[in-house]
């Protein structure tokens, strides 16, 4: 378990973000912890897989899971939520447009849309970021963003066709709008650059964050060569 951003004395109240290392067979996942430390509540992001990691993250910050965020319905980022829940009998979040698309199910599932709503003294602020799938959805806690497949350190998630690369630009033209210099991305892969890096130094360094139109856009990240086990392809 890795500790990544910690409020300081003087945000001694800051959400702290553990990263949570995960694998299976050749997938290679973040999951995080995020721990309110005034409450010690806990949400836990897109969890799959390993779940011993996550129970001893829980036991190690003795903090308890009040909740699961959920980017997208993709298999590596759902894998444990329904377990989890079950286990934790704590609600599941997930956009109602990505519950519609997938067909996701599950009893403590929640539909939710752009409203915030707290937990503890951490205040979660979804935003709709669809492309990737058609309702992705990133989670804003703090001074921390978490992302999915929607947006890396280096580049974006794999689009199916020409209008999903279309709605990935324009997730990400918002997100450059929204997000302040300082925001930590928190990506649900790493590649080369590792998670918690500030937002100015991923728009500096990740090209698909340059377009400066759709169509430039879906015809880079539509480009031959792309696939399902490689997202990310800069030759």
């Amino acid at each position: 378990m890795d500790r990544h951003h910690i409020g300081d004395e003087k945000h001694k109240f800051s959400p702290q973000v553990f990263l949570l290392k995960v694998s299976r067979q050749m997938m290679k996942n973040n999951n995080y912890l995020v721990v309110d430390p005034a409450s010690h509540q806990a949400v836990v992001v897109d969890p799959a897989w390993q779940i011993e990691k996550i129970q001893s993250a829980l036991a190690s910050t003795r903090s308890t899971l009040s909740g699961i965020l959920i980017t997208h319905t993709h298999f590596d980022h759902i894998d444990l939520a329904k377990p989890l829940a079950d286990f934790y009998n704590c609600p599941i979040w997930m956009s109602k447009q990505e519950i519609e698309a997938s067909g996701f199910a599950a009893r403590q599932l929640i539909a939710i849309d752009e409203n915030p709503w707290s937990v503890g003294e951490m205040w979660i602020q979804p935003i709709l970021t669809p492309g990737h799938t058609p309702g992705c959805i990133c989670y804003l806690i703090g001074d921390n963003l978490f992302t999915g497949d929607v947006l890396f350190a280096e580049g974006c998630g794999i689009c199916n066709d020409i209008q999903a690369a279309y709605e990935m630009f324009a997730s990400l033209e918002r997100l450059k709008s929204h997000l302040k210099p300082h925001t930590y991305i928190f990506p649900g892969h790493t590649y080369m650059r590792p998670p918690g890096q500030r937002f100015s130094d991923v728009l500096g360094n990740n090209i698909y964050l340059h377009f400066d139109d759709k169509e430039s856009f879906a015809a880079f990240r539509l480009r031959k060569g792309q696939s399902e086990r490689k997202l990310l392809d800069f030759r």
